[in-house]
């Protein structure tokens, strides 16, 4: 099936996480996700305040990171940093999980902090990602996970952060996909880097892909929606 550039666009949630980032990097990042008309920006907490006020008026959603990059904050850190986010004008938000906790099998601790933060979120018409950071897990830890996620009432689960020991692969987008419900989405995150593997992560069941080469995958689809080749993956 063939697709446009928008299709794409608006799989795209365009990232501004690195720690070296100034204000003017987060003012390009913004003039690009309005370009394209992404899903969302998704930049760092202190950056909050800025991008609400440059996307105010636009659809591009207002996205920032909770726990990031470890998760390991107390639970009343990771909620009250959630709570300040949604104040600023957060439209979406982005946590990672307390990785050791799932791990040790302290699931009802996991549970409790996405229900917490999901909670406030949902009151504020906002959704939350749970970003699971996959490259720590066993397929049975992430299928435990996703599990936990959906039951706290999560709205995505997330493949990972971009700063673990390795990032997004296909084979877990279809472990996560099968894993949750359809009223739950996935997205993609950690080395996406090109045009191909946003259409392969479209194809195992993403939809949403955590991306900064948002400009190069964007070339890339406008030149191939040109051509007549810009089409689905095979799953």
């Amino acid at each position: 099936m063939s697709l446009t550039p928008m299709d794409i666009a608006r799989m795209l949630d365009h990232s501004t996480l690195q720690p070296y980032l100034t204000p003017d990097d987060i003012r390009h990042g913004a003039q690009v996700a309005l370009k394209y008309n992404t899903a969302s920006m998704c930049a760092r907490p202190c950056d909050v305040p800025l991008m609400a006020s440059l996307l105010k008026g636009s659809q591009v959603k207002v996205c920032t990171v909770i726990g990031f990059p470890h998760g390991d904050s107390e639970t009343a850190i990771k909620v009250a940093e959630a709570r300040l986010a949604l104040e600023e004008g957060c439209e979406e938000l982005d946590m990672v999980i307390n990785i050791g906790r799932l791990i040790a099998g302290d699931e009802a601790y996991v549970k409790n902090e996405i229900e917490q933060i999901t909670a406030l979120a949902h009151k504020a018409n906002a959704i939350v990602k749970v970003i699971l950071e996959t490259c720590y897990l066993t397929d049975e830890q992430k299928v435990r996970a996703c599990v936990l996620s959906e039951e706290a009432g999560a709205d995505f689960v997330k493949t990972s952060t971009g700063y673990g020991s390795k990032g997004c692969t296909i084979e877990d987008l279809k472990l996560m996909r099968r894993s949750v419900s359809d009223r739950v989405r996935v997205k993609g995150s950690g080395g996406i880097r090109d045009l191909d593997t946003v259409l392969a992560a479209r194809a195992a069941g993403a939809s949403r892909c955590g991306v900064s080469a948002t400009e190069k995958i964007m070339a890339e689809a406008e030149e191939r929606a040109k051509a007549g080749t810009l089409c689905e993956a095979e799953a």
